[in-house]
C-alpha cells in the first residue's frame, strides 16, 4: 500500500460543494478519496490524449506531403463553386 502525504488544497465554493455532495451520498468516504479519484481521472484522460497524439496525430503529420496541398485560393474557389452548384440545384423554378 502506498504511503499517503498530506497537502492543503484551496477550491472554489462550487467545487467544495461538489466534494461535500459526493461524501454525503456515500460515494466517497472523505475529501481525499474525492480528490484522488479526480486525479486518477485526469491522469487517464492525459494518457488517452498522449496515445491519440502518438497513434494518430504524429503519423498523420509524418505522412503529410506539402507538394500535394492546394493553395488556399484554390480551396476557396472549389468551395464557392460547390456552394453555387448546390444553390442552383435547390433553386425553385421562377
Amino acid at each position: 500500500m502506498r504511503a499517503n502525504r498530506s497537502i492543503t488544497v484551496s477550491l472554489p465554493e462550487d467545487m467544495v460543494e461538489l466534494v461535500e455532495k459526493k461524501i454525503a451520498s456515500g460515494e466517497f468516504a472523505d475529501e481525499s478519496e474525492v480528490v484522488a479519484e479526480g486525479l486518477r481521472y485526469l491522469a487517464d484522460h492525459d494518457a488517452e490524449i498522449e496515445q491519440w497524439l502518438r497513434n494518430e496525430v504524429v503519423p498523420t503529420l509524418r505522412a503529410y506531403d506539402p507538394s500535394k496541398a492546394l493553395p488556399i485560393e484554390e480551396v476557396r474557389r472549389r468551395i464557392e463553386a460547390h456552394m453555387d452548384a448546390r444553390d442552383r440545384e435547390n433553386r425553385f423554378p421562377e
